[in-house]
């Protein structure tokens, strides 16, 4: 194991597109609430958004690509579903896999579990004490009225991976609904490097149909687009991942995106969300039971191949990166 101790300094970007919609932070105090039970609750609730979403079946669809100026010289697709079978137990398909024709990056074991688990970023009671959590102060997303944390891990132990960035959390709902930042740390050994890009994951309001009338912030998009910096020269990545097709097991739902029912509507995995941090504009509704078993869908990726000599060669590449702005 070893330690590596991060400043909570961290470094706040220049205003993008994806945050129009951003009011400026005020930085007072909360009203009627500190700052640490803001943490507690949050922490809370994420802990049973977990649980909630391991009885969800979805749709994961990442795209990948290294840019020549605005030219894309390579580009890795893959499109899963996460589903159960017969026995209930949870799982992955493939539906879609074209051949990769990245060449100046691989993509890494890493990589395909920071798409699966890191960046839908989740951060409950059981993680905090791995992380300073510093109170920014509140800041208007679209419609939404947010908390806005720093988060930086304590410590980092040895084949373990953190987030590191700023997270957004509903004043109302107390659950994260924007994240940016990066996964960490990176990765650099004599066989190569493995460097993580700042990423950007907005959550949208989903009804959990269990009866309990609790809805969740589930992630349904992510937008990466950064300067990867090996030691051969920077490289520049693009990465889109779109979540879709959220429904509990044992049960059917429906979840409105961009005033669109998702079921229904085509996948188009180049959309962009709607703007970060509003409630859909149509509450989700409960669909008629249908005879035939629900789509299967998935987030994974297939088993990568091992790379041959001239890949063991390039740099590799990890989706992930720095931090904030609310929805």
């Amino acid at each position: 194991m070893f330690l590596v101790l991060l400043t909570m300094a961290i470094a706040v970007p220049a205003l993008r597109a994806d945050d129009r919609g951003e009011s400026p932070i005020n930085k007072a105090a909360p009203n009627g609430i500190t700052s640490d039970e803001i943490i507690k609750r949050f922490a809370a609730k994420e802990k049973e958004f977990k649980t909630a979403r391991e009885n969800y079946m979805y749709r994961q669809e990442v795209k990948v690509q290294t840019l020549d100026g605005d030219t894309a010289d390579g580009e890795f697709r893959i499109v899963t579903d996460v589903v159960f079978d017969p026995n209930g137990r949870r799982t992955e398909q493939v539906v879609f896999a074209p051949q990769s024709t990245l060449e100046r990056i691989s993509m890494t074991k890493e990589d395909m579990d920071d798409i699966q688990h890191r960046l839908p970023f989740v951060l409950t009671t059981d993680e905090i004490p791995e992380y300073d959590i510093l109170y920014v102060g509140q800041q208007k997303e679209d419609e939404l009225n947010t908390y806005v944390f720093d988060v930086a891990p304590k410590h980092i132990d040895k084949g373990k991976r953190y987030f590191q960035g700023r997270i957004w959390v509903d004043d109302t709902d107390f659950q994260i609904v924007k994240t940016r930042g990066k996964n960490v740390p990176d990765i650099r050994s004599k066989g190569g490097e493995n460097l993580f890009p700042e990423f950007t994951t907005w959550r949208e309001q989903i009804d959990s149909q269990d009866g309990t009338g609790r809805k969740f912030w589930f992630p349904t998009y992510t937008k990466i687009d950064d300067n990867l910096h090996f030691s051969t020269g920077d490289i520049h990545v693009r990465e889109l991942v779109k979540y879709t097709n959220y429904k509990r097991f044992g049960a059917n739902v429906k979840i409105t995106y961009e005033g669109q029912d998702i079921n229904s509507a085509p996948n188009q995995p180049d959309q962009q969300p709607q703007q970060a941090g509003t409630k859909p504009a149509q509450q989700p509704q409960q669909q008629q039971p249908q005879s035939s078993a629900p789509p299967q869908t998935s987030t994974t990726a297939p088993k990568q191949a091992s790379p041959s000599a001239q890949q063991q060669q390039q740099p590799v590449y990890t989706g992930e990166g720095p931090p904030p702005a609310p929805k």
